[in-house]
Formats: structure tokens, sequence, C-alpha cells
């Protein structure tokens, strides 16, 4: 497919050609000598605390130099300078579009102000400026010792992110303080939320950027009947984060509102008031800052020029390598660490929201493969359950292991001479080198063919300032993946139709008798009617 505009395609690129050519016999890992301690010290990438480790990969130093050459001919680094600078880059060239700057980095870009453009220090401000109306917010609660909980209501990345970092940092939570989420309009989720709840002490967020979420307001209207019911007005317990001037904006309804921006997008909103009003609630104001500063520190790495100084971008470019050359169509995400343990369902939504795209940045059909099925759970427990079709299926699937030095709580203990933690590490490294090499029997059920590419991305603890890191290491390797392939990362066209749909079909829930509604949706229809047959 020709380029527009004289633009080189991503398979038009000098470097895919290079690349393609090399992956038509990419490294065999499982030959002796291969996988050498040597080559383990060589292929690793460190910065800020962190280490990359890579040999596990089916790369040569030839494949690596022309990854390079891919990022630095498509620009990646200067996009990313782009996108942090607050540049108008969500938009499709010559078609309606959300036509945005993209600038959640700005939320945590008021410590140093390393941006010197006017877009990013405008945004940076209006940060802090919410930040600050938090701080003094909480400050109030705790000297009037109103709320112990807190429910998040929200969906999609107003429920994931938030979530996942607040499970994770349970070991730096305020021993005062629970937080609570409802995000599936399924009203079980609400009903065993707040069953065993002292309304009278919980606090209520309301989180949507438009104020028109349709789960979300139901939700809210759900949990606002219960406090009715409780005797309590909901106004003096409800919390909202809205964009300024939305529906949500209502002072006679909520307690205090904190505002986002629509260069804000969902799943890159955590470090927003979307995830700061509640992380800070129930992590402590100074936990939510540590989030802020790590996230910022991996920020300033993602502009790094050199490839094996920018972790982001080498974990971009090894990924494109096994998504466009290998042809693998899906990537596991397996944290060794139970903490952990939803951060792999945002990171589906981050990478497969962002980079589930089929037409590129000139609206034109793209004539290659884009983002890759994002799934897993944490280790150890996923090698007793997904692992075997991971060594010997025949699908080959891709591993991104995170792993850490030493456990969040230091409650351990020396078992048959090593610690649960070096048993955990034990498990991860042995998986790196067992899927790269593979193990040669005569017996075919016992033969493992080796060659399942993997990474290992090792810190030393998992803080809120190594969290803040982790998170921004993911959303800044998946811009650079969208980058890169010339897609707009940051609109998320693909959730709209089913939202539109399913509306149609509420209206007829609506007004069952309504002739017109059955004959507009006839398939909704026979859909409800469906349920008639139910006893």
């Amino acid at each position: 497919m020709a380029a527009k505009k004289g633009l080189k395609t991503f398979t038009e690129l000098d470097a895919y050609k290079q690349l393609k050519i090399l992956s038509k016999n990419p490294l065999d890992l499982t030959k002796e000598d291969v996988l050498t301690p040597e080559r383990i010290q060589n292929m690793s990438a460190s910065a800020l605390n962190f280490q990359l480790l890579y040999g596990s990969e089916r790369v040569t130093e030839e494949v690596l130099e022309a990854l390079e050459a891919l990022g630095r001919e498509t620009c990646a680094v200067t996009k990313m300078k782009s996108c942090q600078a607050g540049d108008v880059i969500n938009k499709i060239e010559g078609f309606e579009s959300e036509d945005r700057q993209v600038l959640h980095t700005a939320m945590r870009d008021f410590f140093d102000h390393p941006q010197v453009s006017k877009p990013a220090l405008e945004a940076a401000k209006l940060a802090k400026t919410e930040c600050d109306k938090l701080d003094d917010f909480l400050k109030k609660l705790d000297d009037n010792n109103l709320f112990t909980d807190l429910i998040q209501v929200g969906i999609g990345g107003s429920d994931l992110g938030p979530r996942a970092l607040y499970l994770a940092l349970q070991a730096y939570k305020r021993k005062d303080r629970r937080v609570h989420f409802i995000s599936n309009v399924d009203p079980d989720d609400a009903a065993c939320v707040l069953k065993d709840l002292d309304l009278s002490k919980t606090a209520v967020v309301v989180v949507s950027k438009s104020g028109t979420t349709l789960e979300t307001l139901t939700n809210e209207a759900l949990v606002r009947s219960y406090f009715v019911k409780a005797g309590l007005d909901p106004n003096k317990h409800f919390i909202a984060v809205t964009g300024k001037g939305s529906p949500m904006d209502d002072p006679s309804r909520y307690l205090s509102s904190f505002y986002i921006w629509d260069y804000i997008g969902g799943r890159y909103s955590v470090t927003s008031m979307v995830g700061g009003v509640m992380l800070a609630f129930g992590l402590g104001f100074d936990n939510y800052y540590e989030i802020l500063r790590g996230a910022h520190a991996m920020d300033q790495n993602a502009l790094q020029t050199r490839m094996r100084d920018n972790l982001p971008l080498l974990a971009a470019l090894l990924g494109i390598w096994n998504r466009n050359f290998l042809g693998h169509a899906t990537l596991a995400i397996i944290p060794y660490s139970q903490a952990l343990v939803r951060f792999t369902a945002h990171l589906q939504q981050c990478d497969m929201e962002s980079n589930g795209k089929h037409v590129d940045k000139l609206g034109q059909l793209v004539n290659f493969e884009t983002g890759p099925i994002v799934w897993g759970e944490p280790g150890t427990n996923g090698q007793h359950s997904f692992y075997q079709m991971i060594h010997q299926g025949t699908t080959i699937v891709p591993l991104e292991f995170v792993g850490f030095k030493e456990s969040q709580y230091g409650q351990d203990l020396l078992v048959q001479g090593t610690t649960c933690q070096q048993k955990l590490l034990s498990n991860l490294f042995a998986q790196s080198i067992a899927l790269a090499i593979g193990q040669k029997s005569d017996n075919p059920n016992k033969q493992f063919l080796g060659n399942r590419p993997n990474r290992i991305l090792l810190a030393e603890k998992l803080t809120p300032f190594t969290m803040g890191q982790l998170l921004s290491f993911y959303e800044n390797k998946v811009a650079f993946q969208g980058f890169i392939w010339n897609i707009n990362s940051f609109d998320q066209e693909g959730v709209q139709l089913g939202k539109v749909l399913a509306n149609k079909i509420l209206a007829i829930f609506a007004s069952q008798n309504s002739r017109a509604s059955v004959e507009a949706f006839p398939a909704g229809a026979a859909l409800i009617h469906a349920l008639d047959k139910l006893k």
C-alpha cells in the first residue's frame, strides 16, 4: 500500500526490510553455548535501578542494530518528545478525530519542570493546582475524622489502573483507611461492596471525564439510593472527578470536585485525579506523590535517544520484533509479585485499547499486524495453570516477566535452606531459561522445543516510587510501538459501536410495548425476547 504525502508506511521502511531478511533465520536459543552467562550479561540494560534482561529473546547484535535503526527511521524518540511537549498528536490526518494533545505525562511533570513548552507547563500547573486542592481536602477529612472508607465508582480507565495500583501498594496503605471499587453495571457488584459498610463513615468518589458515562452514572444512582435508605444525605458523601463544566461538575451534589482534562486518556489517567483522590486517601498523600515522582523519572528515561539507555523504547522494539517479524500474536505479562495481581488487567486495556487499530494516522488500512493480545497472571500461580501450553503448546507466546529482589513486607522464612523470596525468583529465572532453551528427550512427551522468547524486568522492591516507574514504563512502551507503527494510540473508536447499539436495546427495555423501538432494532428485540423463555 503506497503512503500518502510521500511518507513511507511501516512496511516500506528500510529498517523493516532489513529486519524482514533477518527474521528468516532467527537466533536458535536451544543451541549449546548460545544462552551463556556472557550473553545474559551483555544483553541487559539498566536505568533508574531497573534492569531489563533480554538475552532470552531471539535477537542478535545485528537484529538489535536494525531495531535501533527502526526507532531512528520512525523518529520514535522525537515523537515522544513531541507528545510530552503537548503537541496535538491524537488525530487522524484528513478525517474526523479527537484532534487533541496527549499530556498524561504532565500530571507528574511539576517537580523540576523539564519541559519548556508552554502547553506542557500549563498542563503541569493545572495538575499541581489539583494536587494542592486534594492535599487540603484530605487534611480537612483528617481533622474532622469524617471517613474511614472510600468507594471508587468508575469503569475502564477509571477503575483498572487505580485498582491495580491500590492493590499493588497494600503494604503502604493507611491502617485507618479502606478503599473499595464498583465498576461493573451488574448490580451484584455494588451489592457485594456495600453490604458490610458503615455508610455514615464512607465517602464515594465518582469518576467520569465526560460526566455522561452510562455505567458509572447508573452505579452512582444505585449507590446513592443506599445512602438515602440509610437516612443519609448523599451530597455530603459524594466526590466528583470529572471534566470542568461537565454535568457532574455540580457543587450542589458533591462534597468536592476534582478536574481532569480532555488530553488525559482514560487508560493513561492513573496519575491524574482519576487515581489521585483514591490513592491519596488510601495510601496517604506522600505515597501518592511518590508514585508521581517515579512515573516522572521513567518519563524522562523515555526521552533518551540511545535505544539501550531507553528502557521503554528497547522493550517496545523487542515487542515489535516478536509481533511483526517472528509473527507472534500474543504477549503474556507475568509479574512474580502477588501485589501486582491486577496490574496485567490494567495493561490489557493500556495496550489493546491503544494499539488495537487497523488504520494508520493517515486513515489508511495497515498491511501489518498491530498490537498483540495481552494477558497474564502472577507467577508462580500461572506455572500451575497455563504454563503447560506456553512450554509445549503449538502457539508460541512471548513473555514479559516482572520481578523484585526484595519482598514488600519483609516477612520471610528460611525453609530448606532458602527464603520464600528466593524460591519465587528461582522460579522466575528457571522459567525464563526453560522457555528459551527447551529440553531434548527421546520421549516426545518430555520434549520441550524451546525458542519461546521472553525478557525479564527487575527492580529492587515494589514501592510507591517503583510502582510509578513501572506504570510509566508500560505506558511509554505502548506509546513507542504506536509511534513506530504510525497508528494513533490515543483514541478508542472501537469501544463506541457497542455503546450505540446498547443504547438502542435499552430503549426497547424502557418501553417494551413501543413498536417503534422494536422496529428500530429488530435484532436487539429478538435477543430481549430470549429472556422471556427463561423460567
